[in-house]
């Protein structure tokens, strides 16, 4: 089926015909699901899309934040691609206030449309999206910064990050054990049901100091609201340890320059940010640099590691162009 054939498939909409807008398909998390997307193709599909842009076939911007006076934070990014011809958008809204209407904390939309008219295509449940994206883009990290052989993976966090992350490193390391340290009682419950289903071990209500110095990967999935002030230590960390770390706030900062080498998402968007994310002195490169030198850093040598994010509009862009694929 032709890019043009399929995509108006999706949006239900052929030439000559009145674009009609309740026609745009919308994809729940139960249909993503249901196309049983493997950890292996989001890493090749972040690969090829990051790729793409050396060969200006796929473009990003930098994200877009508002931080409201009342708390509420507020996020957009957007990113194309030539092939498939397609433009990705999400926009997310972050509310503390949430949890009393019983909503996540966190509500998400991305919107599909065609890359050369511009017609809405199909709308995907950004939430669902922004889960597989950050597990996609830490596993993508864990590729060439994790060693081979990790078998304990730490949680800072046990919500969905956490859940997703998990997925996702059971797919590419032997793990037989987890260590948990969370607030949410459910969220433990949630995560040690996912680990046992995959045949690991349980530890739970550690500290964070006896996770860190204890696991082979640690990942930090605690959301930035909730954290009045770092309180983790990369110290701890194991001579051959790799974070994840997408809550770069629960980390000293300072801590941070201990480790052999600190990688983030995106060099051009870091640029762009008058915060940043680490010590740009500390930086020894980004996803982009790791996936065109295909160096292994962490599993040629006896190396601490981290990968620090902000969230990349590749990564967005690279999962839903392989949920269009599916679809196919």
């Amino acid at each position: 089926m032709s890019a043009d054939r399929f995509l108006s498939t999706l949006s239900g909409h052929n030439k000559g015909e009145t674009l009609d807008m309740t026609s745009i398909k919308y994809l729940a998390a139960n249909d993503l699901n249901a196309l049983n997307i493997s950890t292996s193709e989001v890493i090749q599909s972040i690969e090829a899309m990051i790729k793409k842009e050396d060969t200006s076939e796929a473009f990003s911007s930098p994200k877009s934040v508002i931080n409201h006076p009342d708390g509420r934070y507020i996020m957009a990014t957007l990113a194309c691609s030539d092939n498939p011809p397609i433009v990705v958008t999400k926009s997310a809204l972050m509310s503390q206030r949430n949890a009393e209407r019983g909503l996540p904390q966190i509500n998400s939309l991305v919107t599909v449309l065609d890359g050369e008219t511009g017609i809405p295509q199909v709308t995907i449940d950004g939430n669902w999206i922004t889960a597989v994206r950050t597990a996609g883009l830490s596993a993508t990290a864990s590729k060439y910064l994790a060693k081979v052989n990790s078998e304990t993976v730490g949680f800072i966090g046990a919500g969905v990050q956490a859940r997703s992350h998990l997925r996702a490193f059971s797919e590419l390391f032997p793990l037989k054990h987890i260590k948990i340290y969370s607030r949410g009682k459910r969220n433990i419950e949630l995560l040690t049901e996912l680990a046992c289903s995959l045949g690991l071990s349980v530890d739970v209500n550690l500290s964070p100091q006896e996770i860190v110095a204890n696991s082979d990967i640690v990942t930090t999935s605690v959301a930035t609201s909730a954290i009045s002030e770092p309180f983790l230590d990369a110290n701890w960390l194991g001579s051959d340890a790799f974070a994840a770390v997408p809550a770069e706030a629960a980390w000293f900062p300072a801590s941070l320059s201990s480790l052999d080498e600190v990688f983030i998402d995106d060099q051009v968007q870091e640029n762009t940010m008058s915060t940043k994310l680490v010590d740009p002195d500390i930086v020894s490169g980004d996803l982009k640099l790791l996936i065109e030198t295909g160096v292994k850093h962490g599993r040629a040598a006896k190396k601490s590691s981290a990968f620090v994010f902000r969230g990349h509009a590749m990564g967005d862009l690279a999962v839903a162009a392989l949920i269009l694929n599916k679809l196919s």
